[in-house]
Formats: C-alpha cells, sequence, structure tokens
C-alpha cells in the first residue's frame, strides 16, 4: 500500500508531477535500468509529517526492498549531496528501526538505499557523473570507512537523450522546464517578473497544444502560481547576487587601485581582486545567497567565506 503525498507542504513543479506514481516508478525504470510494471506498490517516505523531506524538490520513497531518494537540481549543482543524502538516509532509517533491536543478537535489515540527482539547468555539465562523499573528507584515504555514491543526470536540452528517449515523463518535463527558460532568454528580460510570468503563461500553452504534460497541466489549474512563486525565488536570489557582486567589484577595484603604486602595482591589484571576492561574499551571505553558490562564484573555499560572517 502507498502513501499519498501530504499537501500541507507547498509543492515545486518536480514533486508534484512525479508524486503520481506510475510517473515516477516510470522514472526510476530509465534512471536505474529497472523494470518494475506501474501497478508496484511504492510507499512514499517521510520526515516529521513532510512526504518530500526537508527540501522541496526532494522525494524518497521504498519500492520492494530499496530506498529510493531523488533530488532535482534546476539550476546550479550543489557539491554537498552526498552529504544531504547521509542526513536523509540515516533520519529515514532512524523512523524504521526499534531501537531496542540495534541490541539484538539478530542483524537488523535495512532497505537497500539508492540515490539519485537529476540536472535540469542551464549551465554546462555532463551527460553524467557520480557525486562521492569521501570526496569531501578532509584527510584521504583510498579505503574510505564510510563512503556514499550519488550519480547525477543531466536531463537539460541537449543532454541525455537515450536516457529521455525510455522515459516519457522525464522527457516531457525536461521540455517544459527548457521551454520556459527559452522564452525567458528570448525576452532579453531574465531578472524580469513579467517576462517570468508570461514565459510560464506561454509553456503552459505551448506544452498543452504538443501533449507535453498535458494531462497533467490540465488538471492542476495550481501550476502557474506555482511556478512562479518557485522561479520567482531564484529569480530574487540571482538579482540579489549581482547586486552584491556589482558593488563588490567596484569596491575591489578601488582599493586596488589605491594600494597599487608604481612600486607595487601587480600586487595591488591582486589585493584588490581578492578583497573584491570577499565583498562579493560578505554581501552575498548578507543577502542570504548559498554558500554553495557563493564558493562557485567568487573561488572561495567554503570555510573562508563562513569566516567572513564572524
Amino acid at each position: 500500500m502507498h502513501d499519498t503525498p501530504n499537501r500541507q507542504y507547498k509543492d515545486r513543479l518536480f514533486t508534484s508531477y512525479f508524486s503520481d506514481k506510475a510517473r515516477l516508478i516510470e522514472a526510476y525504470n530509465a534512471i536505474a535500468g529497472k523494470d518494475y510494471p506501474q501497478d508496484t506498490e511504492i510507499e512514499f517516505k517521510m520526515l516529521e509529517n513532510v512526504l518530500f523531506l526537508s527540501k522541496l524538490n526532494d522525494i524518497a520513497f521504498t519500492i520492494e526492498d530499496r530506498l529510493i531518494v531523488l533530488i532535482e537540481h534546476q539550476s546550479t549543482i550543489n557539491p554537498n549531496m552526498c552529504l544531504r543524502m547521509l542526513m536523509y538516509a540515516s533520519k529515514l532509517y532512524a523512523q524504521k528501526a526499534d531501537d531496542n533491536a540495534l541490541f539484538h543478537s539478530t542483524l537488523e535489515k535495512i532497505p537497500t538505499p539508492e540515490f539519485f540527482v537529476i540536472y535540469n539547468g542551464q549551465d554546462a555539465y555532463p551527460d553524467k557523473t557520480v557525486l562521492r562523499l569521501s570526496d569531501a573528507f578532509k584527510e584521504k584515504t583510498d579505503a574510505p570507512s564510510l563512503e556514499l555514491i550519488v550519480p547525477v543526470y543531466n536531463i537539460a536540452k541537449g543532454h541525455n537523450a537515450e536516457l529521455l528517449g525510455k522515459c516519457a515523463p522525464l522527457s516531457h518535463y525536461s521540455s517544459f522546464v527548457t521551454t520556459v527558460n527559452d522564452r525567458i532568454k528570448s525576452s532579453g528580460k531574465i531578472y524580469s517578473m513579467e517576462a517570468l510570468a508570461e514565459a510560464i503563461d506561454f509553456a503552459i500553452r505551448y506544452c498543452k497544444e504538443r501533449g507535453i504534460m498535458a494531462d497533467y497541466l490540465e488538471n492542476h489549474g495550481e501550476v502557474r502560481e506555482m511556478l512562479i512563486e518557485e522561479w520567482s525565488d531564484e529569480l530574487y536570489q540571482k538579482v540579489q547576487f549581482e547586486e552584491a557582486r556589482e558593488k563588490a567589484r567596484k569596491e575591489g577595484l578601488e582599493e586596488g587601485r589605491e594600494e597599487g603604486r608604481e612600486e607595487g602595482r601587480e600586487e595591488g591589484r591582486e589585493e584588490g581582486r581578492e578583497e573584491g571576492r570577499e565583498n562579493i561574499a560578505r554581501n552575498a551571505l548578507a543577502k542570504g545567497v548559498p554558500l554553495e553558490l557563493i564558493h562557485d562564484i567568487t573561488g572561495l573555499d567554503i570555510e573562508t567565506i563562513k569566516n567572513l560572517s564572524l
């Protein structure tokens, strides 16, 4: 018997679309190379009475003796996915396990874990890559005592044609998101809420007419509002970050000029660049921009960025 979604939590498009059991099984079959029939029983797993874990684009479910966590990253790849998956798995297993059973003489069996990330962003990214928890270890070892492996599949336009050819729901989802992004780009107003709303309206009409996610779009009138809220959150972060970056860039250049006297001009420029990166990070932190995104833009390591907030 499978659970039904808890609608106290606001869905993102990904979780809303793939909370349908048949779509989810088809997507899992394509990604994992399985062949489960669509009437296979699945059970959605919840944390804190919320179906989709702690983030709005994360899904966890069991199928037979497997525990699957599936996460979508629409914009920026998070290098901490393995740690995130480890925390999910430990919490889900803790919910299942009987505390007393952990001290019994018999082995407590647990579902076999599988972790997958779907990338649907616009940045350059390979068709498939594999993230490992051991990559985050401060001290490297050839045989880590703990390992967790997460394959990441890029389903954005121009990627993984074979995978998408096996799964209509994944293909349709990719096409819909691509249609929205392409429409925003063509408007020339990538930071405009008006352009965002128009792109979403266009994508809904366009995809309905071509049978792309048509049944879902027809039966979910809240899609427009859901997407405007989802994309506007990301848009706000981008706008705030761009403003912080431009301000810090100017401050950094000015500091570089002041310190770059004739006898040490190159050193002054380098210091100015470093100051600029740190100022970018400080302003971005103040705006609530995620650490991983600040790292990607500035090149500063995560520990340095954290220390800037102290």
